[in-house]
């Protein structure tokens, strides 16, 4: 069975309208997350894991989102996403994350991109075995 993850951000549809992403993260917009959303989970679908998107808005209902998808499978990597650790005025959204996955899902490892075409490198450091073979010469 492969390992799953699940890959935990804001909806980039929310991106381009709040003031705080576009403070923390000016040069990004709705369509780069996307983008480097889709690549990361193609990529790491390429190297054998199960990855799964839960999508949080800036805190109404994010919690109960997020408690939802850690319920309906076992996961055994959570990725939580940039634009909810790098944004100052959502570190109370981080928290309840971590938290929430050390509550429902203390067996998975946390990883941490720093944009939205970073989730590779993210989860490499934290289950190597899923990263490309190099041959030598």
């Amino acid at each position: 069975m492969s390992p799953s993850m699940l890959n935990v951000g804001l909806d980039p549809a929310l991106v381009d309208d709040a003031p705080s992403s576009r403070a923390a993260f000016p040069e990004i917009d709705a369509e780069a997350v996307r983008a480097g959303m889709a690549a990361g989970r193609a990529r790491l679908e390429e190297l054998g894991l199960s990855v799964d998107v839960c999508l949080l808005d800036y805190g109404r209902t994010a919690e109960a989102v997020f408690r939802a998808a850690l319920t309906a499978k076992d996961y055994d990597i959570v990725l939580i996403g940039a634009g909810v650790r790098l944004d100052p005025e959502l570190t109370p959204l981080l928290e309840v994350l971590v938290n929430t996955t050390h509550e429902l899902a203390p067996g998975a490892k946390l990883c941490f991109n720093v944009s939205p075409t970073t989730a590779v490198e993210a989860v490499q450091r934290w289950w190597p075995e899923h990263k490309p073979l190099v041959c030598a010469p």
